[in-house]
């Protein structure tokens, strides 16, 4: 399978910046980190990038909402210039409450925000050529640069967009270079859903299709039951969560859903895991010993991504033992 990398969530820095070296070490196309309340995406990276030489490196995902589009701007390419040219800008903006109650930005129209800022990123990158005069729903931007303006080391920096339901998918299609999947994604799922959203995005501004970045949760154990049960945690962790509801819907998985969120609300995390059935598992996972991770990649989701991103669980789990997934998914695969 082409394209495959790791994608970092949890542990302290140093912790992602040895599993980079890991992936790279290995011949892994791709390292992604991603960013949370407690974690900068933009600051890992940078650490990720004076440790590797080779490897590509993406934001899966960075916030595009909380910074202005100059500071994004700046910022990703200051990363690209660090890495040599090895930078995958993968933005979100996270669910309507997260924009609301997290970055304190009005949640109106999400998708219709990200087609307005990807455009305008890529002006910054170009300032050299033209002015900034730009009067949006969503960003106002004045900017005369001065005679120095230093160039990018590359003006057309990949920029990713994360999306789960269709109306946010057609703008990856509509503007993006890439889509960054979900953990949740199931191959049904996408062959049903996600590209035919993209294809739909793609046609309406004339673009050609654009590829999917795709998570795949992955555990590896030489105990199968530990690694499963590992997965059903992350996979309850996320079914807790509305906005990704479209997703089991299409699967018949909402009493499952229901049964998650109740226990979630009376935080009882056993019975979470519970309410997690094995089907779920198999469409969403690749989990078990290595060899049953190898098998069940042909028949995963993954066949459909342009990029693989293996995704260590992390739910209720120590740093550690995340830490652990990560090496053993690279080792798996390799």
């Amino acid at each position: 399978m082409r394209n495959l990398g790791v994608v970092h969530l949890g542990g302290d820095i140093a912790t992602v910046v040895r599993g980079t070296q890991q992936a790279e070490a290995a011949g892994l196309a791709s390292a992604w980190t991603t960013e949370f309340y407690e974690r900068s995406a933009v600051v890992t990276l940078a650490a990720m990038a004076q440790a590797t030489a080779r490897i590509t490196l993406g934001s899966a995902i960075a916030y595009g909402v909380g910074r202005s589009p100059l500071v994004l701007a700046a910022e990703a390419r200051d990363l690209d210039e660090l890495s040599g040219g090895r930078l995958i800008l993968g933005l979100g903006t996270g669910t309507r409450r997260m924009m609301a109650d997290w970055h304190g930005v009005a949640p109106d129209a999400p998708a219709l925000r990200v087609e307005e800022l990807v455009p305008l990123l890529r002006r910054f990158w170009r300032l050299d050529e033209a002015p900034i005069d730009h009067e949006g729903r969503f960003y106002r931007v004045r900017l005369q640069p001065t005679a120095d303006f230093r160039v990018p080391l590359r003006r057309d920096i990949p920029i990713f967009l994360a999306g789960v339901n269709p109306r946010m998918v057609e703008a990856a299609g509509a503007v993006a270079d890439g889509l960054v999947g979900h953990p949740l994604f199931t191959r049904r799922y996408v062959e049903e859903v996600v590209r035919p959203a993209l294809d739909a995005g793609a046609a309406r501004t004339g673009r050609a299709p654009v590829g999917i970045a795709g998570y795949l949760l992955c555990a590896v154990h030489d105990d199968a039951a530990v690694a499963r049960e590992e997965v059903r945690g992350q996979i309850a962790f996320y079914a807790v969560v509305r906005t990704y509801r479209r997703i089991l819907a299409l699967h018949g998985w909402e009493r499952a859903a229901d049964e998650i969120r109740a226990a979630w609300e009376r935080r009882d995390r056993a019975g979470m895991l519970a309410a997690v059935t094995d089907d779920m598992v198999d469409a969403v996972a690749v989990a078990g010993t290595a060899a049953d991770v190898r098998r069940q990649l042909d028949a995963s989701a993954a066949v459909h991504y342009d990029h693989v991103l293996l995704y260590a669980p992390s739910y209720g789990l120590s740093d550690g033992r995340s830490a652990e997934n990560v090496a053993a998914s690279i080792a798996a695969v390799t």
